[in-house]
């Protein structure tokens, strides 16, 4: 008796769809609360993303990508152009455009240098090699400093404590406060004016006071940053961009 075993391939986690250049990548995610296919193109990423109804079949998907593919195109060819951290670029640092210069015989930390008749320098030793990690570091260690002294004098206005401040490089949101009291920001606020990231900072600490979203929490938030208004309209406006640097 000849028993026959079924092998069932794994389902891929991604399709691709016909493009005038290289074939654009989609990512695949089925949610078990999806009660249609969500097509989504991230505007900071350029990642091209489908989400699928848990019993949709996938040349269903794939019939529909194709139908979107002119759609996709577009939205990808409107994401702002990337910009590397490489000697030459001319980046924001709150705000404030600075130009990265490299100066291979130098030594010692990145630092700000101001000259007459150009815009600040962010300069930076070394190997040219070692020029983004290094400019990275030192846009980290900037945020780190003034999240760092934002947070204090919020938490101290409110008398409130609070955990661990981390960086990180988020996507969807710019910053979290947990309920143990751990904050955690994107270190991409550096490159916005000052009063954006101070809102940020209120923001956070504010959920130390009231963990959710209610009137008192806005009371508690336009309290300790009156530019709530006109920095959330900043985000909004200008927060996309943010993330085609470096």
């Amino acid at each position: 008796m000849r028993w026959l075993r079924r092998i069932v391939q794994p389902e891929p986690d991604r399709l691709s769809v016909a493009s005038a250049g290289p074939p654009i990548v989609v990512h695949l995610r089925r949610r078990d609360t999806a009660k249609r296919m969500t097509l989504r193109v991230s505007s900071a990423t350029g990642e091209v993303a489908l989400t699928l109804p848990p019993r949709a079949d996938l040349r269903t998907a794939q019939r529909f990508l194709d139908g979107q593919a002119n759609w996709i195109a577009t939205r990808l060819a409107r994401r702002p152009e990337r910009l590397p951290f490489v000697p030459g670029a001319v980046i924001p640092l709150r705000d404030e455009p600075h130009l990265i210069g490299h100066r291979p015989g130098e030594r010692g930390r990145t630092r700000v240098v101001r000259m007459e008749g150009g815009p600040p320098e962010i300069v930076v030793g070394g190997d040219v090699e070692a020029v983004p990690g290094r400019v990275r570091r030192f846009l980290m260690a900037e945020a780190q400093q003034d999240l760092s002294a934002a947070v204090r004098r919020h938490a101290g206005r409110l008398g409130v404590p609070f955990g661990r401040l981390t960086l990180r490089d988020t996507r969807s949101r710019w910053g979290s406060c947990s309920s143990t009291g751990a904050l955690s920001f994107s270190w991409r606020l550096i490159l916005a004016p000052a009063e954006v990231l101070d809102y940020l900072a209120a923001h956070e600490v504010a959920h130390l006071k009231e963990m959710n979203h209610s009137p008192a929490f806005w009371r508690v938030l336009r309290d300790l940053c009156p530019a709530t208004d006109s920095a959330e309209a900043w985000l909004k406006r200008n927060g996309t961009g943010l993330h085609r640097f470096g």
